[in-house]
């Protein structure tokens, strides 16, 4: 069973994130849900992102990736946090005029503060095309909150 993951940022004044703002007209408006220990995104690969003539630009696809891992961190380990490093492994081309892409998020491992997600991308036929991990330096919920905009954890979901 799946939950769609609410943008509580969506009406902050000044919220213009490349990856997720549905206001931000040349951006990618990602949206989520969580299934079962995942955060999953449905996405619409367009022209604009293109590299290659009908191929997904590899930056798109890392930006992509970045994206619902922060987001992972926002909806399932309840605080915010920054990139550390980002490991991305390109297998197959990712083509922008075959169909919607699904891209997963889950825990890898947690120690410290670092978190790293494994996220994987696959075409609109469910073939792998692009995976790698996501490393995130995770903030304190109450540095998130004062510091970060970051919500009260009951705004990501309907109850």
């Amino acid at each position: 069973m799946s939950r769609k993951v609410l943008n509580p940022f969506k009406d902050l004044d000044g919220y213009n994130c490349f990856g997720c703002s549905p206001g931000n007209q040349i951006g990618l408006q990602m949206n989520f849900y969580e299934e079962a220990e995942f955060i999953m995104s449905d996405w619409e690969p367009q022209e604009c992102f293109e590299g290659y003539q009908n191929v997904l630009h590899g930056g798109i696809l890392s930006t992509l990736m970045d994206e619902i891992a922060s987001w992972y961190i926002f909806a399932k380990m309840k605080t915010a946090g920054v990139t550390a490093k980002l490991e991305v492994r390109y297998l197959k081309p990712v083509y922008t005029n075959k169909g919607n892409i699904k891209l997963q998020a889950s825990l890898a491992e947690f120690r410290k503060r670092l978190a790293d997600i494994d996220v994987k991308v696959f075409d609109a036929e469910g073939t792998l095309c692009t995976e790698g991990i996501v490393q995130y330096f995770v903030f304190p919920e109450r540095y998130a909150k004062n510091q970060l905009y970051y919500p009260d954890f009951d705004s990501f979901f309907e109850e």
